[in-house]
């Protein structure tokens, strides 16, 4: 019994100093860490961190004055040494910045970083001297071809493919001369083939360029490919299926908003030379500045000043027509270049012999100065053999790619 008491004893005392152990253990602290930020070229955790936009005003002399630099540089020496690499009469207003900060002494302003846009950037950066580098985020392009049905507006239906719904007004460029995107409707379809471009692969940037496209409207179906016939074109075309121009071969008038002040006639009287005189062109008005547009591809013949027609461009379309615009403020295109239908050639003005802003728009045909507006027009000039025979080769396996989608699609 001695020895049962004993026993029992000792296991109480041992339960009892288990149980204080248990009492007196500290807890575990967790140490959650700090996610590591890296963008731009810098590590943010290491710095204090301020985002801003540009506000009207600003400048870079007024930004970096705010706060004090490295090693005593001065604002002004500052903004000079980074002129020959980054302009601070280019930083516009809305644009964002970067501000990277001394963590231990927070006013002490060590890079900037001002953001051009989702992909350029440039670092202004004053740790060990002042160094500029103008930077790319690296991007990558997708490819993709997606078929829809037309389920209330287009740009509904676009973005339910998983399409920028801004490409709507694009996709209604392409076949301007061909559907009134006012009209389409449902059961109306279109197949595209885009490359898209994002950051990282997983950031949308935008669409980067159309390979083709395919649009079926009241049952009608058009093709259209983008196409440069000539190397040093800019913009490229859009024809069909068969090598056809999808859009007429001129445009209605070389400005996007004007009125028509003076019609082409055999007798008007001129309001600066105060006599009667043929007129052989069409005045278009418009503020000073609107942009001026080719009303049709072709080379310029000539770009240059006279007293009677101011600064004026002359185009060559082909051996048929020609087109000239008179009395512009400022000519954005040279002697011999290539420009395509709807090119920005140069901006209203009032020089020469011009009583106020406007455009005057000549038409030639086979070298006689006439009416346009009397003219049945061509459609878009039609390819030779030998260009057409290239094209129909460029465009087989993407007409294919977009039937095959089209049919797996909509299979009946």
């Amino acid at each position: 019994m001695k020895y049962i008491v004993l026993l029992f004893l000792s296991l109480i005392m041992l339960f009892s100093c288990e149980s204080k152990e248990k009492k007196t253990e500290k807890p575990k602290v967790v140490v959650n860490k700090e996610p590591i930020i890296k963008d731009y070229g810098f590590i943010f955790n290491d710095f204090k961190v301020i985002k801003d936009t540009i506000k009207s005003g600003d400048n870079l002399s007024l930004i970096l004055g705010k706060y004090t630099l490295p090693d005593s540089l001065k604002t002004f020496d500052a903004v000079e040494k980074v002129r020959d690499s980054f302009n601070p009469r280019k930083i516009k207003i809305g644009k964002p910045y970067l501000l990277f900060f001394n963590k231990e002494k927070p006013n002490e302003l060590k890079a900037l970083v001002y953001i051009n846009n989702k992909i350029e950037y440039s670092v202004l950066d004053f740790r060990d001297s002042v160094n500029v580098s103008n930077k790319k985020k690296p991007t990558s392009l997708k490819r993709r071809t997606i078929a829809a049905e037309i389920e209330g507006s287009l740009s509904e239906t676009l973005s339910k493919a998983g399409v920028s719904p801004g490409f709507a007004s694009k996709l209604a460029k392409v076949y301007e001369y061909s559907i009134d995107f006012f009209k389409i409707q449902k059961g109306d379809k279109f197949s595209v083939t885009i490359n898209e471009r994002f950051i990282e692969d997983s950031i949308y940037v935008g669409i980067e360029n159309v390979e083709s496209t395919y649009f079926e409207h009241k049952g009608k179906k058009i093709y259209a490919f983008p196409y440069k016939i000539k190397s040093d074109q800019k913009v490229a075309d859009y024809y069909d299926e068969n090598g056809n121009g999808l859009k007429s071969m001129f445009l209605k008038a070389p400005l996007d908003y004007f009125r028509i002040s003076s019609r082409f006639s055999g007798r008007r009287f001129h309001p600066v030379q105060k006599r009667w005189k043929a007129h052989n062109g069409t005045d278009y008005a418009a503020a000073h500045g609107t942009p001026i547009k080719a009303t049709a591809s072709g080379v310029v013949e000539r770009a240059g000043y006279t007293s009677g027609n101011g600064n004026y461009v002359k185009i060559k379309h082909n051996s048929t027509y020609s087109t000239q615009y008179l009395h512009m403020s400022k000519i954005l295109v040279r002697n011999g270049e290539r420009v395509s239908q709807g090119q920005i050639i140069g901006k209203v003005g009032s020089t020469g012999l011009a009583t106020g802003p406007h455009v005057c728009y000549r038409f030639w045909k086979n070298g006689v100065q006439v009416d346009p507006f009397r003219l049945q027009l061509p459609n878009a000039e039609p390819m030779n053999e030998k260009d057409k025979a290239k094209y129909l080769t460029y465009i087989e396996p993407l007409k294919k790619e977009l039937d095959s989608v089209m049919k797996n699609k909509f299979r009946e």
